[in-house]
């Protein structure tokens, strides 16, 4: 564990693999543990008026990753509790930063990767009963087959979710978490 008393638990993975849903049962698996959604980090930077440079996706941004980094840091350092980070990052050198950014800090991260075929994915998405059908979900496919293919599955613990319940994969990812 980092030197700041917790852990990061980094849940990755394309849109509509499950990642929410299963970080918020995996918070409630780990004892003491705080969800903290880098897409927050994310959000505070789209409402800057006049709005910063136009991009499709706002990690593109150079302040996202190290706030990110910062903001974990400081919760962290504050609560002393492990973080749950549930957050799609599918450009390696953006994780390389956040990775690194963390460990210069001595905190630890478990990275889990949330998979499943694209089948299941297109049909996850077009069957969203909060958000229904997404442009953009179904725009990140590709590249996640990419990455996963490239270099994601190599740096992270991969997680098949076909055929699995969210509580099935957190208990998992919990068990994994707790056995260090």
């Amino acid at each position: 564990m980092g030197t700041t008393g917790g852990e990061i638990v980094w849940i990755n993975g394309t849109h509509g693999v499950g990642k929410t849903t299963t970080s918020r049962i995996v918070q409630g698996l780990l004892p003491g543990s705080r969800l903290l959604d880098a897409e927050k980090v994310g959000e505070v930077l789209m409402d800057i008026r006049p709005g910063l440079p136009t991009t499709d996706d706002f990690q593109h941004w150079d302040p996202w990753r190290p706030l990110v980094v910062e903001t974990a840091r400081r919760v962290q350092q504050y609560t002393g509790s492990t973080l749950v980070m549930p957050m799609t990052v599918l450009v390696q050198a953006y994780w390389h930063e956040i990775r690194d950014g963390l460990a210069a800090h001595g905190i630890a991260i478990r990275h889990f990767v949330l998979d499943a075929d694209q089948a299941t994915l297109r049909h996850r998405i077009e069957h969203d009963p909060d958000l229904g059908p997404s442009t953009f979900r179904f725009s990140r496919l590709a590249p996640y087959a990419e990455a996963a293919r490239t270099w994601l599955h190599d740096e992270a613990e991969v997680i098949d979710t076909v055929g699995r319940t969210p509580e099935q994969v957190a208990a998992r990812i919990a068990e994994a978490v707790l056995a260090d």
